[in-house]
């Protein structure tokens, strides 16, 4: 398996090892490192199609995130990206006849997920990329495959007492830029005085040094965060806005986006998709796996 960087921000790598202790995490980081799908052996692909292309080329470039627990975190131990995300990825490769190890993982941060499409960098971004009208203008999404909902992430104790976005007023607020969070902030709440970094981890390390008063972002971004702080950080808990997750892919190409749609709706049926909740993102916040969203046959 390969690996492309991209961008700094490992920072965060131990934290899904660390995020429920002991050798518990260590298994449950093991665990990830597998493929919960069956590499497919007879397939049988359009000629010409993107789905032949990467079948015949026996491997995918992937763009994700390495430091969001639970969904895109790198294990330095394995040297490979682990999470839901990553998960999902290989649910579809292996529906191209593609293994796990045949996979090259590319680290994408919240503002070149579009440019590395367009530029055929990665084939396909699962990077906790919320769909929204703006991006459609420029790539195509499969899905979604899951919602979350933006949230708040404050200091042990919320010593300034955020309970929720209007508390944000004149306080000093992360995000990341190139973010639907960052933009919502700007749009909705224009008297917090927002600070960017290129990834989510630098925004904990601000939290964490007192720069910054919160952190916002996508609550199950949040929660991997939290559950690796040590009781340094937690969540207000009061999401107020929906992020349907899309898998970005080269803007026209319907044919590819129709098979990974096929491909998420026969994992929300035969257990994969939930599989790979309980094993990731399910392991940190120790949630049972939700119901999946309806994909958008658009």
């Amino acid at each position: 398996m390969r690996i492309t960087r991209y961008a700094a921000g490992l920072a965060a790598a131990g934290l899904l090892l660390t995020a429920c202790g002991g050798s518990e995490a260590g298994n449950q980081a093991e665990d990830a490192a597998e493929n919960t799908a069956e590499v497919a052996e007879e397939v049988d692909f359009p000629a010409g199609s993107t789905m032949a292309e990467l079948n015949e080329a026996g491997t995918i470039t992937v763009g994700t995130k390495f430091d969001q627990p639970g969904f895109g975190l790198f294990n330095p131990n394995e040297e490979v990206p682990e999470g839901f995300d990553v998960e999902i990825a290989k649910i579809i490769a292996a529906e191209l006849g593609i293994a796990a190890e045949d996979i090259e993982w590319v680290e994408t941060v919240s503002a070149n997920r579009e440019p590395f499409i367009q530029n055929g960098d990665v084939d396909i971004v699962v990077a906790t990329y919320t769909i929204n009208d703006t991006r459609k203008q420029l790539i195509d999404f499969a899905g979604p495959y899951y919602e979350a909902g933006q949230d708040i992430m404050v200091a042990e104790g919320n010593p300034e007492g955020i309970e929720g976005p209007e508390d944000l007023a004149g306080k000093n607020v992360c995000s990341v830029e190139g973010s639907t969070p960052a933009q919502n902030i700007r749009d909705n709440y224009p008297e917090a005085t927002l600070t960017l970094f290129d990834v989510y981890s630098k925004c904990a390390d601000a939290l964490a040094a007192g720069q910054v008063d919160a952190v916002t972002t996508d609550n199950v971004i949040l929660t991997g965060l939290v559950a690796g702080s040590d009781g340094a950080f937690e969540l207000v808990g009061n999401p107020f806005t929906q992020e349907p997750y899309g898998i970005g892919l080269a803007k026209g190409d319907d044919e590819f986006r129709d098979f990974i749609n096929d491909v998420l709706e026969e994992s929300y049926e035969n257990g994969t998709w939930a599989e790979a909740w309980d094993r990731t993102a399910g392991a940190i916040s120790g949630t049972e796996a939700p119901e999946p969203p309806a994909v958008d046959r658009y």
